[in-house]
C-alpha cells in the first residue's frame, strides 16, 4: 500500500489542532487533535512512499512508535485516505495506458471523493472499462449522452436510431454540423470514438445492436428524438427489457420539459408499465389523450431547447454512471423533471404498480411485510399471525395508495 490524502480535497487549518479536508459540505471532514508534528508528515502522504519507508520518516521526525501506522488508520477510517498502487489488477491495467488515465484523472479524483476505502476510485473506473451501455436515440440529448458515458470510460457504448441526421440534431458534445445527411447511427458512433479516451474491448463474434439480452449489456439508455417516448414510455416497446431483466433509464426533453427517469430495475423497481397505469389511475382521460398524441403526424418542430437538452443528457449520464458504478441513484423509482425557463429540477416518485405484471410491486409488499414481522417481533417478542400480517399490509397499500391516486 502506498498511502496517499485524497488530493482532489483541498486541505486548511480550523486552528492549530484541527484539520479540514474539503470545502464542499457533501464531502467535507474536519480531523483533530492533530499536533505540529503530525501535521507536517501529513505531507509525506502523497502516494510515492510504501510503509516502512513512512514508518523511518516517521521515526526521522519523531513520531512514536505505532504512529504511523494509527495515523494511516485513522485516516482510512475517515474515508480521506487513498491508495496509489490499489484498485487490483483491472486499475493496474488501466495505470499502464498513462495516456488514457491522464484523460480520466478528473473521474478518479471525483470517484475518489465518493467512495471510502483506499483504492475503489481506480478500481470502479477500471470496472467502467469492461460495461457495454446502449442509448436509443441520437438526437440532441441521446448524441451529447452517450458521448459522456464513453468520455467516462465506460469500454462500450453502442447508438441505435435509424434515419439521416438533420439540422436539429446538430448540438456541441453530440452530433456536429458536418454530420447532416448522414445515417445517424454512424455519425452518432463517430462521435462516441471521438470522446472515448481509448479504443473500447474486441468482441468475439457477431452481435446484434437490437440484441436486448445480449451478453455483457449492463445498460439500456432510451433517449429518443420524440421526447413524447420518454415522458410517456410506451410498455410494450420496454416489455423484451423486462422480460430480459436488462436495466434501462428513461431520459429526453418534450415541450420544454426535460425528464430523466425512471431508472428500472426489472422485478425490482417501478417500470414503463406502472409508470402508464399509474397515470391512468389519476387521470380517466389519460389513455385516451395518450393515443391521440401517438397517432398523430410527426411534428415538424420539437420544442427542445440546447441547454435543456445538454443539462438532461449530463443529468441522465450522471444518473447511468452512478449506477454502472454499484450505487443506486434517486432516479430508481423516481422520475425528475425540469422546464425552460426556470430549470427547477424536482422528483416525482414512480410506483410500482399492483396490477402490472413486471413484478415490483409484489417484491415491494414482501420487503414491507418482513420489515413489520421484525418490527412486531422487536415490540412484542412474538412474530405475527399471517392473518394479522395480511391486515396489516392491505391497510397500509390502501393508505400509500390513497395518498397518490
Amino acid at each position: 500500500m502506498h498511502p496517499m490524502v485524497k488530493p482532489a480535497l483541498r486541505r486548511g487549518w480550523r486552528d492549530l489542532n484541527t484539520v479540514q479536508f474539503g470545502t464542499a459540505p457533501a464531502h467535507a471532514m474536519v480531523l483533530g487533535p492533530v499536533d505540529t508534528a503530525t501535521g507536517s508528515f501529513l505531507e509525506l502522504l502523497d502516494g510515492t512512499r510504501g510503509l516502512p519507508l513512512l514508518r523511518e520518516e516517521g521515526r526521522r521526525m519523531g513520531l512514536p512508535e505505532g504512529h504511523v501506522d494509527g495515523l494511516v488508520e485513522r485516516l482510512a477510517g475517515a474515508g480521506l485516505l487513498d491508495d496509489a498502487t490499489g484498485g487490483g489488477p483491472g486499475a493496474d491495467a488501466l495505470r499502464a495506458k498513462a495516456a488514457v488515465l491522464d484523460r480520466l484523472r478528473p473521474d478518479l479524483a471525483s470517484l475518489s471523493v465518493v467512495t471510502s476505502a483506499p483504492g475503489d476510485g481506480v478500481r470502479r473506473l477500471a470496472a467502467r472499462r469492461s460495461l457495454r451501455v446502449q442509448v436509443r436515440g441520437a438526437g440532441r440529448v441521446g448524441a451529447q449522452l452517450a458521448s459522456a458515458l464513453a468520455g467516462a470510460g465506460v469500454g462500450r457504448v453502442d447508438v441505435v436510431d435509424v434515419g439521416r441526421v438533420g439540422p436539429e440534431d446538430v448540438a456541441p458534445g453530440g452530433l456536429p454540423a458536418e454530420a447532416v445527411g448522414e445515417r445517424r447511427e454512424e455519425a452518432a458512433r463517430r462521435a462516441v470514438r471521438r470522446a472515448a479516451p481509448d479504443r473500447p474491448p474486441r468482441e468475439h463474434g457477431p452481435r446484434s445492436p437490437f440484441d436486448d439480452a445480449a451478453p455483457g449489456l449492463s445498460l439500456v439508455v432510451v433517449a429518443p428524438r420524440d421526447g413524447l417516448a420518454a415522458h410517456a414510455p410506451d410498455p410494450l416497446t420496454a416489455e423484451p427489457l423486462v422480460a430480459s431483466g436488462t436495466p434501462h433509464l428513461y431520459a429526453g426533453v418534450v415541450e420544454g420539459t426535460g425528464v430523466v427517469g425512471p431508472l428500472v430495475l426489472p422485478g425490482d423497481s417501478a417500470c414503463a408499465g406502472c409508470l402508464d397505469r399509474g397515470r391512468a389511475d389519476r387521470d380517466p382521460a389519460w389513455t385516451r389523450m395518450l393515443a391521440q398524441w401517438r397517432s398523430g403526424r410527426p411534428r415538424r418542430g420539437q420544442a427542445c431547447d440546447l441547454t435543456l437538452a445538454t443539462a438532461v443528457a449530463g443529468l441522465a449520464a450522471g444518473h447511468a454512471l452512478a449506477f454502472l458504478d454499484g450505487l443506486s441513484p434517486s432516479s430508481t423509482g423516481a422520475r425528475w423533471e425540469a422546464s425552460v425557463p426556470g430549470f427547477d429540477w424536482h422528483a416525482r416518485p414512480v410506483w410500482a404498480h399492483p396490477a402490472c405484471p413486471c413484478g415490483a410491486a409484489e417484491r415491494t409488499r414482501r420487503e414491507q411485510t418482513s420489515e413489520d414481522d421484525e418490527r412486531h417481533e422487536t415490540m412484542t417478542g412474538h412474530r405475527p399471525s399471517p392473518r394479522r400480517a395480511r391486515r396489516a399490509h392491505s391497510a397500509r397499500l390502501s393508505g400509500t395508495w390513497r395518498a397518490h391516486v
